[in-house]
């Protein structure tokens, strides 16, 4: 019996691509693995109205951790289009497969690690080393929607803000409504990861990332929550940015910020930032993570253009990958990869073709298993 089951999550397009080549280099590294396929992606929703279905919620389950290459969504409209004819008006409603599985398993940590490796021409600077923690079950990512708005819940909400005195012309079906809900203990709980991995990594500050000087019970709650978190470590600086003002200071002088943490649709918003400091999507990583279980993916979406072209840069895949392995406890295998991924990108020989170059998906993995 092998040391670990993984589910195998590839999705949609690319996600396929560079899975292929995940399984490649972990068995390069000889990981004691059994991988177990899952269905899950835009197929399942169009054939049987369902993105991720009970089956592979129910494998999931049985496994230590989940691997996931990319998923396509689409909005509201597109997607009811796309559903086959016999499931069409019945109720199916679309939500991506992603979200739901951080929700389900109460994945409540993103971990998005965005280092610039040396050598890498797609770099904004080459001493960039930024981490983003982004809460990852709650916010306006919870599902609580509604359109139109029922009358009930417009009655509730004037009843306690006159500020919504003035909707109070617009028709149920010309208003929308998403709810962004934070509790304190999520908002808790993503402040001291992000602690703890600062100090556990030697990094010097910790920067919550919100906007409550407008958002004043949202964002404030996070803030207020993150100063009361950073009493217990008072040899890190808590740093307070504005959502706008964050996204000015990450393209003047990203060198002096380290640990970012932030709320969900926030830390979506500022960890692909992060990202194209560092090279793009093609180089973001991330990890969704758990008391118990945990699920890594690459950021990029599932770029149907390329699906099975084997053309996209798989560095997102191999470092998820690497993030995997060490929420395993297996570092050593895991610095191994990220000391291979680091040396192909610095020797410059294979690049893929959005670092200049026209090293091919494979070719990239061929690479890195040399380097092992």
């Amino acid at each position: 019996m092998a040391k670990y089951r993984i589910a195998w999550l590839p999705g949609d397009g690319v996600g396929n691509d560079v899975m292929a080549v995940a399984r490649r280099v972990l068995d390069a590294l000889q990981l004691d693995a059994e991988y177990v396929p899952g269905d899950i992606g835009w197929e399942f929703w169009c054939s049987e109205g369902d993105a991720l279905p009970q089956r592979t919620v129910d494998m999931l389950k049985t496994t230590d951790c989940a691997l996931f290459g990319a998923i396509t969504s689409k909005p509201k409209e597109e997607a009811d289009a796309e559903l086959s004819p016999g499931l069409r008006d019945q109720g199916c409603v679309y939500r991506s497969p992603i979200v739901r599985l951080r929700q389900q398993f109460d994945l409540a940590t993103n971990l998005r690690p965005c280092k610039a490796y040396a050598g890498n021409p797609l770099n904004y600077r080459d001493d960039i080393d930024l981490v983003v923690f982004r809460e990852n079950t709650e916010g306006l990512y919870s599902g609580v929607e509604f359109h139109p708005v029922p009358d009930e819940v417009r009655a509730a909400l004037k009843a306690h803000s006159k500020n919504m005195g003035k909707f109070d012309s617009v028709a149920a079906e010309d208003l929308a409504l998403s709810c962004r809900i934070f509790s304190r203990q999520a908002c808790r709980n993503i402040a001291t990861a992000a602690f703890e991995y600062a100090k556990q990594h030697g990094y010097k500050s910790v920067t919550v990332v919100e906007k409550p000087n407008v958002i004043r019970e949202t964002s404030g709650l996070m803030v207020r929550t993150a100063r009361e978190v950073a009493k217990s470590y008072p040899a890190i600086e808590l740093w307070e940015t504005n959502i706008d003002a964050m996204c000015m200071w990450l393209v003047k002088n990203p060198q002096d910020y380290g640990v970012l943490v932030s709320t969900n649709m926030f830390g979506d918003i500022v960890s692909d930032l992060c990202a194209q400091l560092v090279g793009g999507l093609g180089f973001a990583c991330s990890g969704n993570i758990g008391k118990e279980y945990a699920v890594f993916e690459p950021t990029h979406g599932s770029a149907p253009k390329y699906s099975g072209q084997d053309k996209v840069n798989p560095t997102a895949m191999l470092l998820s990958a690497k993030l995997m392995l060490d929420w395993l406890g297996e570092t050593g295998p895991a610095q191994r990869l990220e000391d291979a991924i680091a040396s192909v990108i610095a020797k410059g020989e294979a690049r893929t073709y959005d670092m200049g170059g026209t090293t091919k998906c494979s070719e990239m993995a061929d690479a890195v298993i040399k380097e092992l």
